[in-house]
């Protein structure tokens, strides 16, 4: 059985082709849904309509490619969003599509079941409007808590000022109880946690065999957090697999650095497998 999924959040839209419990691909298309988010509360109407034909495109590929099932969720930005039901209304329209808006904490278990393939361990998973960090020993959840800040909304609150950006990440990352994860296997999700592991290898497009389980210490991650601030937006883009990206990456990698700090945690492995497995495993009734 084919079954694809859709993931829709803040700044890209992504799309899993699954069959046989494995996934086939993954696609990505920026569209910064969120942009602008935190001072209007609103989604635009530009981004509505550029992010509804992003799904509609990769619905008409998973039907192509004869999908028995096509999944779609959306996370932070559409479900904070006054407006959101206008883009689920629009995604409807174009594609005929139902659109499952999710909660933070069906999100961080989406997020935690597919890193740890449904097992025990625990993520960090900075997305574009929130960031979530779920912790399972025992088949029981210890920890899990989904916080209002993400790339987008950093950068539309500080751009790219270091200064400015850690004020406000000190402030978002408070709503976090004070919990110590330092003796748990950490796996970092989601688009910020592939552009570090593609950053490390160098590489300038993206290939998931390589930067899967790749390992990122906190010393690692904050002098590469101070190597992007300084460098310009056109630099990043020129010289790392950054492009749409390229102006939020740097508030990304400070702001995975202070939740790993938040959680006293060392060092973490980036994993592939995120909330569209996870989700998948939810809808299908594996959870």
């Amino acid at each position: 059985m084919k079954i694809y999924a859709i993931d829709i959040g803040s700044n890209s839209v992504r799309l899993a082709a699954m069959a046989d419990g494995k996934t086939l691909f993954k696609r990505l298309i920026t569209t910064r849904l969120g942009e602008g988010l935190s001072s209007t509360c609103m989604l635009s109407a530009e981004a509505i309509e550029r992010t509804a034909q992003a799904v509609s495109k990769f619905v008409r590929i998973a039907e192509s490619d004869g999908a028995d099932k096509v999944y779609a969720f959306a996370t932070a930005a559409v479900r904070s969003a006054k407006n959101g039901g206008d883009f689920v209304l629009r995604a409807k329209q174009l594609c005929g599509i139902d659109i499952d808006v999710i909660s933070g904490e069906t999100e961080a278990l989406c997020g935690i079941s597919g890193a740890c393939n449904g097992g025990d361990g625990g993520i960090i998973d900075v997305g574009g409007a929130s960031t979530e960090v779920s912790i399972r020993a025992d088949g029981k959840m210890l920890y899990s808590k989904s916080v209002d800040v993400g790339t987008v909304r950093l950068f539309d609150l500080a751009g790219r000022d270091k200064s400015k950006l850690i004020k406000t990440i000190s402030a978002k990352i408070k709503d976090y109880a004070l919990f110590d994860a330092g003796s748990f296997r950490m796996r970092a999700i989601g688009g910020t946690a592939s552009r570090l592991g593609s950053i490390k290898h160098g590489l300038k497009e993206y290939r998931p065999e390589i930067t899967d389980g790749t390992v990122l210490t906190l010393e690692e991650i904050l002098n590469l957090a101070d190597k992007l601030l300084s460098m310009s937006v056109g630099e990043i883009r020129a010289t790392t697999i950054c492009g749409s990206s390229a102006d939020i990456v740097g508030g990304g990698c400070l702001l995975t650095a202070e939740v790993m700090r938040r959680f006293n945690v060392g060092e973490i492995t980036v994993s592939e497998s995120d909330n569209l497995e996870g989700y998948v495993l939810l809808k299908e009734g594996r959870l």
